[in-house]
């Protein structure tokens, strides 16, 4: 199980990379492997707010359909649109170009409540 120590990491399964005030999401490698092929993404719109903790997106796999969290608050402002023709790169490359949507963070602190690399291994190693 691959888990970058340059991310944060919400409790259900979602990776944040932040560039200055935006949060690139998608889910971790554990995530993809429980959900097994994923073989469709419903993305969130751009100009969406949205906020901590509530749903904006949904993966659909061979085993089941999970809705996607946002790990921060903040606007939409990018959605990875080749996940709609290729949903396999979520599995491929979780971390790299099988990304799921950009927010422009409302509050930059709320990444500092994620988890680091570490504590995500322990939360992971527990379940």
């Amino acid at each position: 199980m691959d888990v970058p120590d340059d991310l944060r990491y919400s409790t259900e399964h979602e990776f944040v990379s932040v560039d200055g005030t935006r949060a690139r999401v998608g889910i971790t490698d554990y995530a993809q492997d429980a959900l097994g092929d994923v073989v469709y993404v419903d993305l969130p719109d751009v100009g969406l707010n949205v906020v901590a903790g509530s749903t904006c997106a949904e993966v659909e796999s061979t085993k089941s359909v999970s809705e996607i969290y946002t790990p921060v608050s903040g606007v939409v402002v990018e959605v990875n649109r080749t996940l709609v023709d290729v949903p396999e790169r979520i599995n491929q490359e979780p971390y790299g170009s099988g990304w799921i949507f950009v927010v422009e963070l409302a509050d930059s602190a709320e990444v500092d409540g994620l988890l680091d690399a570490a504590a995500y291994r322990r939360l992971v190693e527990e379940e």
